[in-house]
């Protein structure tokens, strides 16, 4: 520490001048301990209330070790109905595109109804809090089980995968829109409105403006994280790879999974690397030259006089 290169004396001047210092530092090192010690107890409580002995975790493990094994013995790969597998594949990435695009415009609205800032007036107030209170209910529940509710509503296919992603992203994205709404600057907010814009133009170019970074991210980063979440949408019969999945685990075809896996992760990498390109497009967008008058491009330099 810095107190170790102190002298005694010098250590102790400086805890008398500072002992609120010293004091917070021990608050926070006797909070840190009883923090671990509680993490170690809820271990400890748990394993002996659910009698996981240590003999099943370790046959656990090993289980798992050798199905993880299975994965890449792969065999009889010419006889693999791989159009079935890309078609299905596909249809997930179809699912996830419709779901989350439709979504993220259905969320924008809602953001700046649940929006604090927005709905600043008293009269407004009770409907940024029913419309966060909506999107905390649409939230609240699973994808997987949004798509139960759909299968039996609709019926098993890809439509009920994309209204499983729809409510699912609209309570979240709506949350997440809405808190970048309150984060933005005000200054330009009320620039606009000394000027005489409307409450739709202040809107639009003193709020929406600063907050579309955070609009274009986090719809970007839905598409992918609902690529890798829509693969359970099938184990439900919502349509998409989640159904080999399932045929392909019942009947201990882990060569399959792994390969599936293996092609979900590439696109998810693909993807990845879109979103980044993108990012940096309309996010950090491009240095520009200043703007220079042609004259000034044109001037020649003036020469200082010089006698002879």
């Amino acid at each position: 520490m810095l107190t170790d290169a102190l002298e005694p004396h010098i250590v102790n001047s400086l805890k008398q001048q500072h002992a609120h210092l010293f004091a917070a530092q021990r608050r926070y090192l006797r909070y840190l301990t009883i923090l671990a010690i509680g993490i170690a107890l809820y271990y400890v409580y748990f394993f002996s209330y659910f009698g996981i002995p240590w003999h099943d975790m370790v046959r656990g493990t090993r289980e798992v070790g050798r199905y993880f094994l299975r994965m890449f013995v792969w065999h009889n790969v010419s006889e693999w109905p791989f159009k079935y597998y890309f078609s299905q594949i596909a249809i997930t990435l179809a699912i996830v595109f419709a779901g989350t695009i439709t979504a993220s415009f259905l969320a924008l609205p809602l953001s700046f109804l649940a929006a604090r800032n927005v709905m600043s007036t008293p009269l407004l107030k009770p409907v940024s809090l029913i419309i966060r209170r909506l999107l905390d209910v649409l939230r609240g529940l699973d994808m997987a089980i949004w798509g139960l509710i759909f299968v039996r509503a609709v019926g098993m296919g890809p439509l009920a995968g994309v209204l499983a992603i729809v409510m699912q992203d609209l309570g979240l994205l709506g949350k997440l829109f809405a808190e970048g709404h309150e984060a933005v600057e005000r200054s330009p907010s009320r620039g606009l409105r000394a000027l005489g814009a409307s409450p739709l133009q202040t809107h639009r170019f003193g709020i929406f403006t600063q907050s579309f970074p955070t609009f274009l991210a986090l719809s970007l980063y839905q598409i992918e994280s609902n690529t890798r979440s829509a693969a359970v949408l099938g184990f439900v019969g919502a349509g998409g790879i989640g159904l080999v999945y399932a045929e392909n685990m019942r009947l201990w075809n882990w060569d399959v999974v792994m390969f599936i896996t293996l092609i979900l992760v590439v696109i998810v990498m693909t993807m990845d690397k879109i979103s980044a390109m993108l990012r940096a497009k309309y996010i950090h967008g491009e240095e520009i030259d200043l703007f220079e008058p042609e004259e000034r491009k044109l001037k020649t330099p003036v020469e200082l006089y010089r006698p002879e």
